[in-house]
């Protein structure tokens, strides 16, 4: 959480928005390699970024993908919302929503905020502390939504 004064000295702890996008296609997964500048910086992780103002969840993901990847994406489905106040390697409480969807069209190239991008099989991921945050646990929870076809979104 981040801890802010106001001009008329009341004080408030702030959590941040953010969404995590599991980008589908032919039974993989495109994940980022983390720019170094970044928290988790040289990790693979899940497409994602904080929520702008006077932006929704839907076009955070839409934005966020399209500008670190370059693809387009549809059938964006909520899988689950992370609210951990010790998620691992943060240094604030961030509320996580966690989505997937199908790519699309690949229109752009991508930012400086990955040194790269590859399509994994869901067989052969990165290990899982090669994950940044918790995008192995966000993976698993896929995975077992599609092999047992657990209701959505799953909540703990």
């Amino acid at each position: 959480m981040i801890s802010c004064v106001f001009e008329d000295g009341g004080k408030v702890s702030l959590r941040h928005v953010v969404v995590d996008t599991l980008v589908l296609k032919d039974n993989k997964v495109l994940l980022v390699k983390r720019a170094d500048k970044l928290l988790e910086g040289g990790k693979w992780g899940l497409i994602g970024g904080f929520v702008d103002r006077d932006e929704n969840l839907i076009q955070t993901v839409n934005r966020e993908v399209f500008e670190e990847t370059g693809y387009r994406v549809s059938g964006v489905t909520l899988l689950t919302i992370r609210d951990n106040p010790d998620r691992p390697h943060e240094d604030r409480q961030n509320i996580s929503f966690v989505f997937f969807s199908k790519a699309g069209k690949k229109e752009g190239i991508a930012d400086k905020e990955s040194t790269s991008q590859e399509w994994f099989n869901f067989n052969n991921l990165p290990k899982k502390e090669e994950l940044a945050f918790d995008h192995y646990q966000d993976i698993q929870l896929y995975l077992n939504y599609k092999k047992n076809n657990t209701s959505l979104p799953t909540l703990k």
